[in-house]
């Protein structure tokens, strides 16, 4: 799978590589995408998600699509699974109102099916007090995993974890920090495997 965020929806190839594109917003100035491996995952439905606006959502408008959500069928193992890419509202923004998001978004994720494996990944923007949203997410039954390493790296004097995973009923090691592309997030790379119960 490829997750990303800030892409420009207009543009998007069919295909990168072997991977073949799922889904992408259309109405969003900072678009939403997700790639994957056509000779392995099914794409059942997609959809795409509008979440709690902040102040700078309501002012700016540039991005009022924040998730775009993926139930696919792994051809491998038989398991359904959903796959979001998600993109929380900037640091203008309160964590409050990001909570409010990252909620929602797992909400709309679980309106495509209920009980599946469920993994978002994305710009969280949420580089401080992160164990307080941990301890959140944990409450209602998602795993959130940081990267390795900080992922915001544009200015010398200000770095930080922003982009993010959660999961429910995945098994996750690690998160890796990838190298530095043309993007100011350096992208994020994981292995992930359902937990069979």
């Amino acid at each position: 799978m490829l997750c990303l965020q800030e892409c420009d929806s207009d543009d998007l190839p069919e295909r990168i590589g072997h991977l073949m594109l799922a889904g992408a917003t259309e109405k969003n100035r900072l678009g939403l995408a997700i790639y994957r491996r056509e000779s392995r995952y099914s794409v059942l439905t997609t959809r795409v998600f509008a979440v709690h606006k902040s102040l700078h959502d309501r002012i700016l408008a540039p991005a009022n699509e924040r998730l775009l959500a993926a139930h696919l069928l792994d051809a491998e193992t038989g398991q359904e699974m959903l796959v979001g890419s998600f993109h929380a509202a900037p640091l203008t923004a309160s964590n409050s109102v990001r909570r409010k998001q990252i909620t929602a978004a797992h909400e709309g994720m679980r309106s495509l099916a209920e009980n599946l494996p469920a993994l978002m990944v994305g710009d969280f923007n949420y580089p401080w007090f992160i164990r307080g949203l941990e301890r959140r997410l944990a409450d209602s039954g998602y795993e959130l995993f940081r990267s390795t390493e900080p992922t915001y790296v544009r200015y010398k004097f200000f770095s930080g974890y922003f982009d993010f995973v959660t999961s429910n009923g995945y098994a996750i090691d690690r998160v890796d920090v990838l190298p530095a592309g043309a993007s100011d997030h350096r992208p994020i790379a994981l292995d992930a495997h359902v937990i069979t119960r």
